[in-house]
């Protein structure tokens, strides 16, 4: 099985190319290798490759720039992805492409299924969302996977800052009236190999294409994650952060706007493929374990 894997450099990409290795040969495209920003390289990235299976990890990720580089955000999470998704249909790949709870507004006080209207509060989450009615719009054999705040071993996101700031000061204020479900790399990687496992040779017809909600199990503020993060950090490392302080998000302004509910419920998930991903918990201590075990090795 030939595999195409963009993004490969990014935190999610780093996680899926030894994964997918398990299933094929994965030909690995960073940013470096194929412009997303220009169509014709993208199409004479996927001819060159002819992969059964295309697994886009690519994305513009950074949501306050994005309120200034519109452009640029919508040429990666949207223009992009819909190329993708006409080549895998021109190739009669298979195509994983993943998406955010930023897409809805977090209105809602329960966990937002599929079927809810979405509504983003930043571009970031409107560019992912067009993103995804692209992908859809193009038809064949695809599968969007809506997952919620990202964060691994390596790269920049939520852990790595809350343990460098751990290090630095005695005191953090923590946003507490977001809640959402942070999902590992390690969990995202593990649960689109098996997909990909499953789905690859299905016939059109039989595919189950679509959006999916695919998170963690489970749900906590900012807040906790951080207390989470920190209580799990000081068991091996000396922290000189003492308290972590509950604020709501009025009084930490940022340039994007973000849902207080990111909430997504993972049952069509469930209920298609049979399984769901472990609780946010169980991911914490596996990037925990993760990275002792490669600070070990240097």
């Amino acid at each position: 099985m030939r595999i195409l894997l963009t993004g490969v450099t990014g935190q999610l990409g780093q996680e899926l190319m030894p994964r997918l290795r398990e299933l094929g040969e994965v030909f690995g495209a960073s940013r470096a290798e194929c412009d997303l920003g220009s169509v014709p390289a993208i199409r004479s990235l996927v001819a060159a490759v002819q992969p059964a299976v295309i697994v886009n990890a690519a994305a513009y990720t950074a949501v306050d720039e994005a309120e200034q580089q519109q452009e640029l955000a919508y040429a990666i999470n949207c223009k992009a992805a819909g190329v993708l998704a006409d080549e895998a249909r021109r190739w009669d790949a298979m195509l994983v492409h993943y998406s955010t709870d930023y897409v809805f507004d977090g209105s809602k006080a329960e966990a937002y299924t599929e079927e809810d209207t979405t509504a983003p509060r930043n571009v970031y989450g409107a560019s992912k969302l067009a993103g995804e009615n692209a992908v859809c719009a193009a038809g064949g054999r695809s599968l969007v996977l809506r997952t919620s705040w990202v964060y691994g071993a390596k790269g920049k996101n939520f852990l790595q800052t809350i343990r460098r700031l751990a290090r630095e000061r005695g005191e953090l204020k923590v946003v507490d009236d977001q809640v959402g479900a942070p999902t590992s790399v390690m969990e995202i990687a593990r649960a689109t190999t098996e997909l990909v496992r499953r789905c690859a040779g299905e016939e059109t017809g039989k595919f189950p294409a679509g959006i999916y909600h695919m998170t963690a199990a489970g749900c906590v503020s900012w807040c906790g994650f951080a207390r989470a993060i920190v209580a799990a950090l000081r068991a091996d490392e000396k922290l000189k952060l003492e308290r972590i302080v509950p604020i709501p998000s009025a009084e930490y302004v940022t340039a994007a706007r973000r849902p207080l509910n990111s909430r997504l419920n993972n049952d069509k998930f469930a209920d298609t493929f049979g399984f769901r991903l472990e609780s946010w918990e169980q991911g914490l201590a596996e990037v925990v374990g993760e990275l002792r075990r490669r600070e070990a090795q240097v």
